[in-house]
């Protein structure tokens, strides 16, 4: 490693803020300098949440893969008429949230495309649907495109759609749709949603009335590494001043089936280096952070394992149900049993803890 690169490592550990620039260079690491990165994030994981590895156990629901928009990036989405195209109605929507009471889940997150006849209305529906069935169960969902497009099909502000979906049920905030928070890119991937300005208001709104979120990237298209610096300095930002971020969760993109890669317009998905280097980079980034996910569902499970030596200290959800990686071409992706997790985690020599949404530890008896 070279001494500059050595300073660098050692000034963060000792509680520099890295610049966009310093992420730039470190995402660019190409030789055995990438161990050290890791290594330094890992340290500072392990000084700032500890050795052990969290997860929830929750539920995602897939509401409708109907969808107003045409993200390259997605493989999930159908449009009306297709002949695999589906909405759940209110009965089934009950049915899932039933299973998941009777499969002990904490969260239930709702997924779904943008429904060409939902409003703000439909989404209040469903959290009130989900409330009703299962009280006790925190209810993650939506994402500040879906609040933008309720708004916008019901005549209300975002501000107004966000105080509704708190009333009726909703816990947190879902920080998809986030993708890179670089309109140049975002007109590429997915020039119909709402802009970087559009997003970063919707999600001070939600933490300013007390809906906290998720936040998240999804790299590894078309993006430049100082686009992703770029998506971790608004992040950082937005932290500084509200506070309303439970964890960073990278997204890797699955290029399989999507129209972006069939038409050229992106790459085969991140390397392992880059998978790598994404975590490490955040952990050391993105200082005002405790959580950092690492996504079985993107990585598979033994990618997912080395983000934990990276920086990473959360596996995030056993899901029970998932569609919008798998439609995309990842395999895999539907459930993930504690005891696997458990055994990911020991194989490191931590411990497997369950928890909550918002990441307040729940302690069990003989088993996480």
């Amino acid at each position: 490693m070279t001494p500059p690169l050595q300073k660098m490592l050692d000034d963060v550990l000792a509680g520099h803020r890295l610049t966009e620039e310093e992420a730039i260079r470190l995402q660019k690491t190409r030789d055995r300098g990438i161990l050290d990165i890791v290594a330094a994030a890992d340290e500072l994981r392990e000084q700032r949440v500890g050795s052990t590895v969290t997860y929830v156990r929750n539920q995602n629901i897939n509401v409708t893969n109907l969808c107003v928009n045409a993200c390259g990036f997605c493989g999930f989405s159908r449009k009306m008429g297709a002949i695999d195209a589906y909405t759940h109605d209110e009965a089934a929507v009950r049915g899932k949230a039933r299973e998941a009471r009777e499969r002990g889940v904490t969260e239930i997150c709702t997924v779904s495309g943008l429904h060409p006849d939902f409003d703000a209305r439909s989404y209040i529906d469903t959290y009130s649907w989900l409330r009703d069935e299962v009280p006790g169960v925190h209810i993650h969902a939506s994402n500040p495109m879906e609040v933008a497009y309720a708004a916008r099909k019901s005549g209300l502000t975002t501000r107004e759609v966000l105080i509704d979906m708190k009333a009726a049920g909703l816990g947190t905030l879902c920080g998809t749709a986030a993708e890179i928070l670089v309109d140049r890119v975002r007109d590429v991937i997915c020039p119909d949603k709402i802009d970087t300005a559009t997003w970063i208001r919707v999600i001070r709104e939600a933490h300013d009335l007390g809906i906290r979120s998720t936040a998240t990237i999804m790299y590894g298209h078309c993006e430049s590494e100082a686009d992703r610096a770029r998506h971790l300095g608004i992040l950082r930002e937005i932290q500084d001043d509200t506070g309303g971020f439970t964890e960073f969760v990278p997204l890797s993109f699955i290029h399989k089936n999507t129209p972006l890669y069939r038409a050229g317009r992106a790459r085969a998905g991140a390397t392992g280096r880059e998978d790598i280097l994404m975590v490490a980079v955040a952990r050391l980034f993105l200082d005002n952070f405790d959580h950092i996910q690492a996504s079985w569902v993107k990585l598979g499970t033994k990618m997912a394992e080395m983000m934990l030596l990276s920086g990473a200290n959360d596996l995030g959800g056993t899901l029970f149900e998932e569609s919008i990686s798998r439609s995309a071409g990842a395999r895999g992706t539907d459930y993930l049993d504690p005891a696997e997790m458990r055994r990911m985690a020991e194989d490191l020599g931590r411990q497997l803890v369950r928890r909550t949404t918002t990441y307040e530890l729940i302690q069990e008896e003989g088993r996480a």
